[in-house]
């Protein structure tokens, strides 16, 4: 049996098939994520995590980074926009939520089984700073050691775009990445890079603290941290997409008025939001938040003075 190029890319089978040959009409194995032909929401993601003194060798210098599978969770912050497309291919990005997941007093265990579970539902284009060669290896060997299936990261897409694939950006967009073109140019830091841009950054907050914090049993303060530095990465990667042709402008400021929507909405009751929102509403940075119309042409105090 034959089958055109239509029926050999339409969505819902397990595998692609070449026209001319047999078609194959199995389907994933229950419990098997089928592969998803373009994720339809973003993943923003950032962890925190503290050295695992159980796995550390004896001797490791205290100012040496611990290496992926040697870092304890103790947070995984993260939020998730719908992802629009115009009639022109263009994107934006809805902003639904910004959160940390589980309580504060999940065990890692427990928050690497919520997270992976919840990835494996969402049909997600992840986006990182420095997630590749730091977050997605610490999930992915931390859920290795408890035995925690991660199977959606690995087995969706194909073999020449997928979660695991460097340079495919529709699965995922590691944001340090793209902007030092893959290492070509110096990579920049996330705080480095949000200030740059006129976002709060990381406010006088740095990983290298998170131990001490969770020793002082500030658990809750690590995970307001995680969710500002999601914040951060998320709207440096609207004005990537911007900068790729991905979105326009009109989709660029769309994407970040959400954003001031949902902050300005949660403040009262998640203060650090309502803070990071009005550090970023006060930048003295010339970059705007807005672009629309030029670069003064955003709502009253919130682009960058002249």
């Amino acid at each position: 049996m034959t089958v055109t190029i239509q029926e050999a890319l339409q969505p819902g089978t397990s595998r692609r098939v070449r026209p001319g040959a047999r078609r194959i009409e199995s389907a994933a194995p229950a419990g098997r994520p089928l592969p998803a032909a373009r994720p339809t929401r973003i993943l923003c993601l950032d962890i925190e995590t503290v050295a695992d003194a159980e796995l550390l060798p004896q001797g490791w210098p205290e100012d040496r980074f611990p290496k992926p599978c040697w870092h304890r969770v103790v947070a995984i912050a993260f939020a998730e926009a719908r992802i629009e497309v115009g009639a022109d291919g263009t994107e934006r990005y809805i902003l639904e939520c910004c959160r940390s997941g589980g309580e504060a007093d999940w065990s890692e265990e427990r928050l690497l089984r919520g997270f992976w579970r919840h990835f494996a539902e969402g049909d997600f284009r992840l986006v990182s700073w420095n997630g590749r060669a730091f977050d997605l290896p610490v999930l992915l060997l931390r859920a290795f050691l408890y035995g925690i299936p991660t199977g959606a990261y690995f087995l969706r897409g194909d073999r020449w775009a997928g979660y695991a694939n460097r340079y495919a950006p529709e699965y995922h967009s590691d944001v340090m990445e793209l902007l030092s073109s893959y290492g070509a140019a110096t990579r920049m830091g996330l705080d480095e890079m949000a200030v740059a841009m006129g976002l709060p950054g990381k406010a006088g907050e740095h990983g290298s603290n998170v131990a001490e914090m969770v020793s002082e049993g500030r658990i809750k303060h690590v995970r307001d941290y995680c969710e500002t530095d999601v914040l951060n990465t998320l709207a440096l990667y609207c004005r990537w997409s911007l900068l790729s042709g991905r979105s326009d402008v009109d989709g660029h400021d769309a994407s970040l008025s959400g954003v001031v929507e949902y902050l300005s909405a949660e403040r009262e009751a998640r203060p650090h939001l309502g803070a990071f929102l009005d550090r970023w509403r006060g930048s003295a940075r010339p970059a705007p938040m807005m672009l629309k119309g030029g670069r003064l042409s955003g709502p009253p105090g919130i682009c960058g003075k002249p």
